[in-house]
């Protein structure tokens, strides 16, 4: 066992292993970090909430943080051994932007970190350039604002600029504060009852309801959410505010047929199994097994199944697609640009070259999935994205497969979409949720 796995861990250690899986493994920032605070259940709900703070800011704000530090280091810190890099990152981080966080104390826990990990002399070196950094001027939040949006790709920030405007863009990738984690209850007229269950059992933690869906529960500091009152017996599940709207702007009824066509892990498919009810049926698909695997199990936890699950590639076939469906939801698979402030890594993954195949792939699926509607059946096209590429400049194709645009027939939707509206976008400093573009059609043809 290392001198690193023997130190007790705190919140930074957390971050730091975090950023380390990024950039070596190229892992997802959400994944590694669910991973390492379930390795590291000792730690509060102030400490997990801090490490995602500090691994997400820091991988937000990487390419500016390098820049920085280069600026103390004579040969830059690229080079750097990834351990130690990773530790000065996640140092600078709290130096420049957390002002909560003394910058003589995150100095010195980076040095003695890295002492132990590699010895006195590179200690030395590390605790020479954070000490520089420290004695400048802390960034105005202007500067660190515009950081996030110059270290992406400029062809993909002018896209994200172009369909939100730049307020907008600074906003989406510079969060105020780390994503909530976002619950949802399967009743909810009981939602105000689990969240006064939830903060009598999280007093620190900040429960609220959601701004947009009546289900949603969104929580900050609350530790794992299995160790939470309701999970066992299946009275809320894990799901994104945004993600609730997806779903429900289907506006699935009782007793419908209904294919989720790009399932995922299940959340919206839960939903919607919940709207069909008993005389209902819902058929579930995925590209990847794995995934419908652990939507059968989430489901039955909360007592839940669809009437199938099948594999299928949409961009070469159907699949075990029966049709006709009453309705169909394709959140369609994209860059992600609208989760950047759950997953900070996708912009040093991301560039505008991406985006073609994207929408070729989009719109392929989009087409196959028309044919399984019934005529004047309904599909909602998703993505989480916030780009034209993918939102409006897919659904134009629409009306070659005989959709035709068709307002909301949800309330909720139809309220964010406007009067008569057929697409509307969710973005997080406006609703609170990650940024989505949500589109409604029905089929051509009389029912």
């Amino acid at each position: 066992m290392s001198k690193q796995q023997r130190r007790a861990p705190t919140a930074r250690s957390v971050a730091a292993e975090v950023v380390v899986r990024v950039l070596r493994d190229k892992a997802y920032a959400a994944a590694a970090l669910d991973a390492d605070l379930e390795r590291n259940i000792q730690l509060d709900a102030r400490d997990r909430a801090l490490a995602t703070e500090l691994a997400y800011g820091t991988l937000r704000l990487l390419g500016w943080l390098e820049k920085r530090l280069n600026r103390h280091a004579t040969r830059g810190i690229g080079s750097v051994d990834v351990q130690v890099r990773a530790q000065l990152l996640v140092a600078a981080y709290q130096v420049l932007v957390l002002t909560r966080v003394p910058a003589f104390a995150a100095v010195d826990e980076a040095v003695s970190v890295v002492k132990a990990l590699r010895g006195p002399r590179v200690a030395g070196f590390v605790n020479a350039v954070l000490r520089k950094l420290a004695s400048e001027p802390r960034p105005a939040a202007e500067e660190i604002a515009r950081a996030a949006l110059d270290a992406a790709d400029p062809e993909l920030a002018k896209a994200i600029v172009r369909a939100v405007g730049e307020e907008g863009a600074l906003r989406l990738l510079v969060a105020e504060e780390s994503p909530p984690l976002g619950l949802r209850v399967e009743n909810a007229s009981e939602r105000d009852a689990w969240i006064a269950r939830l903060r009598e059992a999280r007093p620190e933690a900040t429960i609220e309801a959601g701004l947009v869906s009546p289900l949603a529960i969104v929580a900050r500091g609350a530790g794992r959410l299995t160790d939470l009152p309701g999970w066992a017996e299946g009275a809320w599940t894990s799901q994104e505010e945004g993600s609730q709207i997806v779903a429900a702007a289907l506006g699935a009824r009782a007793g419908e047929s209904v294919l989720d066509a790009c399932a995922g892990r299940g959340n919206k498919t839960g939903l919607l199994a919940r709207a069909t009810g008993p005389d209902g049926s819902v058929d579930a698909a995925d590209l990847h097994p794995a995934k419908l695997e652990r939507l059968t199990s989430e489901l039955a936890r909360i007592g839940l199944a669809p009437r199938s699950t099948f594999a299928v590639d949409w961009a070469a076939g159907t699949g075990g697609a029966t049709g006709p469906y009453d309705r169909i939801l394709v959140d369609a698979p994209c860059s992600g640009t609208g989760t950047i402030r759950r997953r900070p890594e996708l912009l040093l993954r991301r560039t505008a070259k991406d985006l073609p195949a994207l929408t070729e792939l989009q719109t392929k699926i989009l087409a196959r999935v028309a044919g399984l509607v019934r005529p004047g059946g309904r599909i909602v096209y998703a993505v989480c994205s916030v780009l034209r590429e993918e939102s409006e400049d897919v659904i134009v194709a629409a009306a070659d497969v005989g959709l035709v645009p068709a307002a909301f027939d949800e309330p909720i939707a139809a309220r964010l979409a406007g009067e008569g509206g057929t697409s509307f976008r969710l973005l997080p400093h406006e609703h609170g949720t990650d940024g989505y573009f949500v589109a409604s059609f029905v089929r051509k043809g009389s029912p």
